[in-house]
């Protein structure tokens, strides 16, 4: 979604007419062996020395009440039922880096791992995890979200209450429509931006190397 909104043309080429394969970075890779290595972690296993500087703020997040559950699967449906990851009536996915079940207290903790820079977070996530939470979770009334930058040791805290799911449904409903409108009328208009030069797509008439 969030690619399509920064440039029609690249998600079409990209994920439609698969043109440009993805290709992992070096910092992708090292975000994929820390969340793998902290899933572990909440598990019982424990850290590699190259990620143990993390543990401190782990065994904070794991002191919390609550069930623990690292690398959660969540789906729903399109009425935003809950529904299994593979079912044919699926509508969205999200995986949940840790979540926390306090049920006592009607409260989950979600926690999203960023191995990136906090300049400039981004609370979307949150909000979506969050309505895939209460989906799963008819007890919980609130989530506590977060955006744990690792390497820079910050969060970014966002609080998402049950009255609020429906309003953040519609958005995305809203976001995705554009989507649908894309395909069904075969208009993919690229969009100019400073990441341009850093795009797969060379034979769009923004890219520098066109």
């Amino acid at each position: 979604m969030k690619q399509f909104e920064q440039c029609a043309r690249q998600y079409h080429e990209t994920k439609v007419f698969k043109n440009y394969p993805f290709v992992k970075t070096d910092a992708m890779q090292y975000g994929d062996e820390l969340h793998k290595a902290a899933e572990l972690y909440v598990k019982g296993t424990p850290l590699p020395p190259k990620f143990e500087f993390v543990a401190p703020t782990l065994d904070a997040l794991l002191a919390k009440q609550g069930s623990k559950h690292a690398e959660l699967k969540l789906a729903a449906t399109t009425d935003f039922e809950s529904c299994d990851w593979f079912a044919k009536n699926t509508w969205v996915r999200g995986i949940v880096d840790l979540l926390i079940l306090d049920e006592e207290n009607k409260l989950a903790w979600v926690v999203d791992y960023k191995t990136g820079s906090d300049k400039y977070p981004d609370r979307d996530q949150l909000d979506l995890m969050a309505i895939l939470t209460f989906a799963h979770y008819p007890q919980v009334e609130r989530v506590n979200a977060a955006l744990l930058f690792v390497v820079n040791n910050s969060m970014t805290k966002h609080k998402v209450e049950l009255d609020s799911m429906d309003s953040i449904i519609w958005s995305y409903r809203e976001r995705v429509s554009k989507i649908e409108s894309a395909h069904a009328s075969g208009v993919w208009n690229p969009k100019s931006s400073g990441l341009c030069p850093w795009c797969p797509v060379k034979t769009c008439e923004y890219h520098p190397k066109h």
